[in-house]
């Protein structure tokens, strides 16, 4: 029964999202910082979010899907790609089955676009996978977003292909007893 119903959610999810597209996005390319505690400390982050000595092994091992940390966007859009879903889904599962862990969806974006534009975009491609992985079953407790326009590139080059790699949304782990990235 669980097999046919978190597809058809999923779906609905996808469907009540779409929309006409939306002016030009953008970002970049520097390491994903992330906070630590609540001292306002600003760490470092391998790209795609990934602390490997303070997650368990099912959120570092790169043979797990759950290793895969980033969703990426066409541009100008803010809709989860068929091609994400699983990964989505995946995520939303390990929230499901342990409680205890937070995510902190980033959105980003390419380069193009003005500043104001791009923290727009950000914030709902954030806000599509926090939607997502609620509507999975993670607990709304469990799950931030937040918007990082284009302040956060993955690749600094330029062109489509460099662009492409920063419009995306970037998952970040942290467990309630201080474990994990942000």
């Amino acid at each position: 029964m669980n097999r046919l119903i978190l597809p058809l959610l999923f779906s609905a999810l996808i469907l009540g999202c779409s929309t006409t597209p939306l002016p030009e996005d953008t970002a970049g390319g520097a390491p994903v910082e992330t906070r630590s505690g609540g001292s306002g400390a600003v760490t470092p982050v391998v790209a795609g979010g990934v602390d490997a000595g303070s997650l368990p092994s099912a959120l570092t091992d790169p043979k797990s899907k759950l290793s895969q940390r980033s969703i990426y966007f066409d541009l100008d859009r803010y809709e989860i790609k068929a091609e994400y879903q699983d990964l989505v889904a995946a995520h939303a599962k390990f929230l499901v089955d342990n409680r205890g862990f937070k995510v902190l969806i980033q959105g980003n974006t390419d380069e193009r676009g003005s500043r104001e534009y791009n923290l727009s975009l950000g914030q709902k491609r954030a806000d599509t996978v926090k939607r997502s992985l609620i509507l999975l079953g993670a607990r709304e407790e469990q799950v931030e977003s937040v918007s990082l326009g284009k302040e956060k590139p993955r690749n600094t080059g330029t062109g489509e292909a460099a662009w492409a790699e920063n419009r995306r949304a970037d998952i970040l782990y942290k467990a309630a007893d201080g474990r994990g990235e942000f």
